[in-house]
């Protein structure tokens, strides 16, 4: 019974070797390859068409067509980088590795705790032989270093920086007899927009409300706020609250929309809100899409306060794990970090480009910057920018579900701003424990 069990046990294995060979099954080498035997890599983004996703489409196809090696395939995941990751760790467990991803600011820790990366660094010095220092060549330290784990760890490159700037519809401002030119202060906004409900019937305010709390980080450590604090949430000051409560004061009177990211801002590019916070990065999607006198200023202050701005957007990891791979990954790495990319990821989205040389060259954006004016708010105030806040250890997901959460419980009028803050608060800690 033995030898019999062997022999059919033989001939199974057989026939699925057999099976496999004739495409009855796929080897990583079949699933990494194109039908014309390019490499194939898979770039994942969390770019909507208004926010950069046309530019990401047209940067792939421009260097796929450029040579005949490898095919970039770039794969939208939605709910922003909190989505990507979620998404990643199950492509991951179940075996599939794309090459290069994006990675928000504030998941720079959890990224490095939880997925297997290459240094880019290295990879650079392996991998190109012809220019072994690309990196260091045309990326300041201090901007690679934004890149790097709270262990040092150099976990990818800077590729979009962002600021969030208030995006102004001035007809609309005009029309209530307001300075055109906006408020400088959250109270100045807020009287602007009772002024702008009351004459127009219209809201005076969005603020942004994707699945993300950076541009909410900005709002509280402004009025003198710290999300976390020597490794701990600390959302819940009387800072934060007071900031929080005023946004949702100013949804609970009707002057501010509270609606989902996209729709809020569908919104003001058809003129039905006259002021909306969002970052730059929408810029193109505002400008094309708005009918009527659109402009940026900067972030506004609380009164007699500094003001603090998280670094928005995001790093691209290698994520590849072979070495063809990998290779293939630095190599469409290396082309999106050139000056004619960047200049046109730029000019397509609004991020500040994060490598040397692009603001003054002649095929860079001396003469977009020179053109367009709406840049200029995110510009003018990169000197006020802080840290994306992370979440230590592997929280970083669940710390920023709950604060997502809070987020619509607090405006939707279910708490208060300190019950909500104060809860959120106390769950995360306990993550962190």
């Amino acid at each position: 019974m033995k030898k019999k069990f062997a022999v059919i046990l033989s001939m199974l294995m057989v026939a699925l070797i057999t099976l496999s060979a004739c495409g009855g099954g796929s080897s990583q080498k079949d699933a990494t390859t194109s039908a014309d035997g390019k490499i194939k890599i898979e770039y994942w983004h969390v770019n909507a068409e208004t926010q950069g996703g046309i530019t990401v489409d047209e940067l792939v196809k421009t260097f796929n067509e450029s040579q005949d090696d490898i095919e970039v395939v770039a794969k939208y995941n939605p709910d922003m980088y909190k989505g990507l990751m979620q998404n990643l760790q199950a492509e991951i467990a179940a075996g599939n590795h794309p090459a290069i991803v994006q990675v928000g600011w504030a998941f720079l820790d959890y990224f490095s705790n939880n997925f297997e990366y290459q240094d880019p660094v290295a990879v650079n010095e392996k991998y190109d032989q012809e220019d072994p220092t690309f990196l260091k060549d045309n990326f300041m330290p201090n901007i690679l270093d934004l890149a790097k784990d709270s262990k040092g760890n150099q976990v990818g490159v800077p590729y979009s920086l962002s600021t969030p700037v208030l995006y102004l519809n001035r007809d609309l401002l005009k029309e209530a007899g307001l300075d055109p030119a906006g408020p400088k202060t959250w109270e100045e906004l807020n009287e602007f927009s009772k002024t702008i409900k009351e004459k127009t019937g219209k809201y005076g305010f969005y603020f942004q409300e994707p699945a993300d709390n950076w541009a909410t980080q900005g709002l509280l450590e402004s009025n003198g706020a710290k999300f976390i604090t020597d490794g701990k949430a600390t959302i819940a000051s009387k800072e934060g609250i007071a900031a929080y409560q005023f946004w949702a004061d100013m949804v609970a009177d009707g002057t501010a929309l509270h609606t989902s990211w996209d729709e809020g801002m569908q919104s003001f590019v058809d003129g039905n809100v006259a002021m909306a916070y969002t970052t730059i990065a929408r810029r193109e999607s505002v400008q094309k899409g708005a009918q009527f006198d659109v402009a940026t200023t900067t972030s506004p202050a609380w009164e007699g306060k500094e003001i603090n701005i998280p670094a928005g957007g995001c790093f691209l990891g290698i994520t590849a794990v072979d070495d063809e791979q990998i290779e293939a990954a630095w190599k469409f790495e290396k082309f999106l970090y050139s000056v004619e990319s960047v200049a046109k990821w730029t000019m397509g989205t609004g991020y500040v480009p994060p490598r040397t040389g692009v603001d003054t060259a002649e095929d860079g954006l001396k003469k977009f910057y020179e053109e367009n004016h709406m840049m200029k708010a995110a510009t003018d105030q990169m000197d006020k920018v802080v840290p994306w806040a992370s979440f230590p250890g592997d929280a970083g997901l669940q710390a920023e579900q709950i604060l997502l959460d809070v987020r619509d419980q607090i405006l939707g009028g279910q708490v208060s701003a300190e019950e909500g803050l104060t809860d959120a608060q106390n769950k995360i800690n306990e993550l962190l424990k």
